[in-house]
């Protein structure tokens, strides 16, 4: 399980289940446990107003440098 933040404001945004190691691009509506952003539009923000992500049909398009994440991912 990960916590996605904020980079702007350092507030907590997502809860997620990242499946293997490497690069976070995208997050799967189905693995994201808790959510605290958010949404205008396709917009997906945190409530200081930086954009995160774009809401896209199954998972969130994450902008990179928007949001920094830790915690410990699933191995495959």
């Amino acid at each position: 399980m990960i916590i996605i933040r904020c980079s702007r404001c350092g507030r907590k945004l997502f809860k997620y289940q990242k499946l293997g190691s490497g690069r976070l691009w995208h997050c799967w509506n189905a693995r994201i446990v808790e959510d605290y952003s958010i949404r205008e539009g396709t917009e997906v923000k945190c409530p200081c107003g930086n954009v995160i992500g774009i809401e896209q049909s199954k998972w969130i398009k994450l902008k990179q440098g928007a949001f920094s994440y830790s915690g410990a991912m699933i191995e495959r």
